[in-house]
């Protein structure tokens, strides 16, 4: 079941990212990032206030938001840190790179994910688990060779090592999922609602002091309903992930490649819709991706 959960997270995070390539199109990246997680927080704070009230009600629907001691609160805070940073990275290089140039370099998460699922969780990949693995690793530099045609060196622009950043925090932040859920027994709605009210707060001060106080940013913002989606998608996304960690026997390490499943949406459509170069070239390494990403998914019980 986890894997059909962690399948449903990939739907609305491809969907989620062609969203997020609308929303920063002409716009700062912090304002659109802050307002993607308060959107999100928006939609959760109905179930926290029916927590307090209405428990039983919110219990028996499923949506109960626990309380929690603050040292745990103390680790949430840490994941919001964690991502607040990758988000500002990869909505930065999004605004400034193709979508198709950077979803694949996302793509490379499972590279991290995969190193830390081994040391930290002990998970065994397989022989073409790890045949899968460095498929993956390949085709991403595949397209830094297409990149170059649209005049995107990867070793010279900074908009590429931010995204790379981002790419690795990321996956860090999922790897310490793992242990949010299992070890210290978080249900999803529990984090998701204070994963928001946290990072709602890194980005406000983040915004104050960057675009705030210049009008002429204020001025050239420009809101779509792209903002709110974003946010909406993201927590369906992030929802189901969290659902899928909750099954003891769900890896890490497999959930964080069926996830990469949202390439599909995002290098086709994205491509079609955004109306980017080179699509066809780049379809030889999203074809390596996706193979790389069953290979792993398929091979687990091998």
């Amino acid at each position: 079941m986890w894997i059909y959960l962690g399948l449903l997270a990939a739907l609305f995070l491809g969907l989620h990212n062609l969203c997020k390539k609308h929303a920063v199109q002409g716009n700062e990246a912090f304002p659109v990032l802050l307002g993607t997680i308060t959107s999100g927080f928006i939609l959760l704070l109905p179930l926290y206030i029916g927590s307090i009230y209405f428990p039983e009600f919110t219990k028996g629907s499923g949506f109960y938001i626990a309380s929690i001691p603050w040292e745990t609160h103390g680790f949430i805070f840490i994941k919001s840190m964690i991502m607040a940073a990758s988000w500002v990275l990869a909505y930065q290089a999004l605004k400034h790179l193709p979508i198709t140039i950077v979803a694949p370099i996302r793509s490379a998460g499972p590279f991290f994910t995969f190193i830390g699922a081994i040391l930290i969780y002990k998970e065994q990949p397989t022989f073409l688990q790890w045949i899968g693995f460095f498929l993956i690793i390949f085709s991403v530099l595949l397209y830094s060779k297409v990149g170059k045609k649209e005049g995107i060196h990867f070793k010279r622009n900074k908009w590429v090592f931010a995204i790379v950043g981002a790419t690795f925090l990321g996956a860090s932040s999922g790897l310490y999922d793992k242990f949010l859920i299992q070890n210290l027994a978080l249900n999803p709605q529990t984090l998701l609602f204070w994963f928001c009210f946290y990072t709602v707060l890194i980005l406000s001060i983040i915004v104050a002091i960057t675009w705030f106080p210049y009008a002429e940013k204020r001025k050239a913002f420009k809101f779509r309903w792209s903002i709110i989606a974003v946010g909406i998608l993201l927590q369906a996304a992030d929802y189901f992930y969290f659902k899928a960690l909750q099954d003891p026997e769900a890896l890490i390490l497999l959930l964080s490649a069926v996830k990469r499943s949202q390439l599909i949406i995002a290098v086709i459509f994205g491509g079609i819709l955004f109306k980017e170069k080179n699509k066809r070239k780049k379809l030889i390494p999203l074809a390596g991706i996706i193979t790389g990403v069953f290979l792993i998914l398929f091979s687990s019980g091998s």
